[in-house]
């Protein structure tokens, strides 16, 4: 099942059912008026929402309409939490060796998370903003999960039937401002705006074999102005599954319907399928001629990502966002 917001002018859009092939929408107010909504029905209505997103895939529903022409926002404009990890930990060893800095062994063992601005999310077309050139805009290609409820103390295994819905990330960061705000030690704040989601967010059974519960194996294209950037496979090298995340996130709290988990930026230790963001590409030049000839973001870029399935169809829709000097 496939499932998207449209924007309406509200501030938490309309949910809408998209077909497989992502050709075609249709609204459903009589199940849910939007995806929190939805969410936090969503054992009582998913059977529901099941047997409409097969109906439409039948081409047996009316007031259908092409999914292309919509304007969407994230399939959650707001998120009651945004939590992303950095589960890729050759990502964060290499970011680090290009500084010199060690490792500590723990971060093999013990995820990174960092609690993210939820409030309000780029729509997946949306325009990101570049306030100053300085602070060294970058894009983050990542995977990420909503959940259900999920109880304080859930372990890696009980955390796999929390995991609801799929959907990829742009998880914008602004690099130049990063080093300040962590030697304070308490964290990313001004470093981390507003994040941009896929056009859909799926449920699991739509990825077949390429989901297998934890990890999602298929290769996550980035295009920097429709130059392929990176395709590393999402399921290649992920050291903290997304139930051990959730199961991170949930040690000491509870997780409402809605919250969602990201992966971290998608890195695979073969440099030869390229990065999912430009800080890593940058320090793979360090390490290999000890310059950096690559740039962050500047206006007027633009950035798309994008993951296909095993046929070649777009699974997510793709965030395509150009860079506007606001």
């Amino acid at each position: 099942m496939k499932l998207a917001t449209l924007r309406n002018g509200s501030r938490d859009g309309e949910l809408v059912l998209v077909s497989k092939n992502l050709r075609a929408a249709v609204y459903v107010p009589d199940i849910a008026l939007t995806l929190q909504g939805a969410l936090d029905q969503w054992k009582s209505i998913e059977p529901e929402l099941q047997q409409r997103y097969q109906q439409l895939n039948d081409g047996k529903l009316d007031g259908v309409f092409a999914f292309a022409e919509c304007e969407l926002e994230s399939p959650l404009p707001r998120a009651y939490q945004w939590a992303d990890g950095s589960a890729y930990v050759n990502h964060v060893e290499l970011v680090r060796k290009a500084r010199g800095a060690e490792m500590p062994e723990s971060f093999w063992s013990d995820p990174l998370m960092y609690q993210g601005g939820s409030d309000s999310f780029l729509g997946p077309a949306d325009a990101i903003p570049l306030q100053d050139e300085r602070w060294g805009l970058d894009f983050e290609a990542e995977v990420a999960i909503i959940t259900n409820d999920v109880a304080m103390g859930v372990s890696s295994a009980a955390a796999r039937e929390s995991i609801v819905l799929i959907m990829l990330v742009n998880d914008i960061s602004l690099r130049n401002l990063i080093p300040s705000e962590l030697a304070k030690g308490f964290g990313f704040f001004h470093s981390k705006p507003s994040t941009a989601f896929s056009p859909v967010a799926v449920t699991p059974d739509e990825l077949g074999d390429a989901w297998d519960g934890a990890k999602l194996h298929l290769p996550l294209l980035s295009h920097l102005n429709e130059q392929l950037f990176g395709s590393p496979d999402a399921g290649c090298d992920m050291t903290f599954d997304f139930p051990s995340l959730i199961s991170h996130a949930a040690k000491t709290r509870t997780l409402t319907a809605g919250t969602i988990v990201g992966s971290g930026t998608v890195s695979n230790k073969d440099a030869s399928v390229g990065s999912s963001c430009i800080a890593e590409k940058r320090m793979l030049e360090k390490l290999g001629t000890g310059d950096i000839s690559s740039p962050f973001l500047n206006a007027g870029d633009r950035v798309k990502i994008e993951m296909f399935d095993k046929t070649g169809e777009s699974i997510f829709g793709a965030i395509e966002q150009r860079v506007v000097r606001i």
